[in-house]
Order: structure tokens, then sequence, then C-alpha cells
């Protein structure tokens, strides 16, 4: 078996509106349009080669599960995301990355991370 990366990852989300204005408005993904229609709701979102499929379905606790997305500049990710109301936490050095963290409006726990070195 040959892995070549991560294709998508799924977030059960409670208000798929609510969560679908989120993660386009406030963290800039784009929604895809072939999406099929499943017997639930949901949403399918483009993070550059990668997707996020929203799953409307009860929300596990958080228990450390969570989503990392790679930024660019994460000084500059976490004032546009506090800017916009949105709790963050402060970046911290941990191996090769600067991390933050922030949670959905569903609950689901985000680690943003810069890589930098």
């Amino acid at each position: 078996m040959e892995l070549r990366g991560v294709h998508h990852i799924s977030l059960n989300v409670d208000d798929v509106e609510a969560a679908t204005a989120f993660y386009t408005d406030v963290l800039g993904l784009t929604v895809r349009d072939d999406r099929p229609d499943f017997p639930f709701a949901g949403v399918w979102l483009d993070v550059g080669p990668q997707q996020i499929h929203l799953i409307e379905a009860a929300v596990p606790a958080d228990t450390g599960q969570h989503v990392a997305l790679q930024v660019a500049d994460i000084a500059a990710a976490v004032a546009d995301l506090r800017a916009q109301g949105i709790t963050v936490s402060e970046p911290r050095p941990v191996v090769n990355v600067l991390q933050s963290f922030l949670h959905d409006p569903a609950g689901n726990r985000i680690e943003l991370d810069e890589v930098v070195g």
C-alpha cells in the first residue's frame, strides 16, 4: 500500500449553515459543488488540495481531537481572527511549528500551524 496524503477529513457540526459561514467567511475555504445528495445535510469545502467535509450530526466532546491547518503567518492569522471576534490562543512553539488553537461554531477544535524550521 502506498499512502499519498490526506484527501479529506469529516467534521460533525450541529448547524451546517453556521459552520459553512465560519469556514468560508472566517477561514477562507471554498465550497465545492460536487457533493452527492446524501440523506443528511452537509457541505464539502476545499482547503488547498485537501478537503473538509462538514456533516450535520452530533458533535463529539472536545477531548483533544482536532484538525490542524497550516498558515503562512500565524501572527497575522491570529490578529485577523481576533479582529473578527474569534477567540484564539497565543501562538506557542512546538518542535518546528508555532501553533494556536480556536473552535468552530460547533465546538470542533482547530489548530493553526506555521512551520518555522
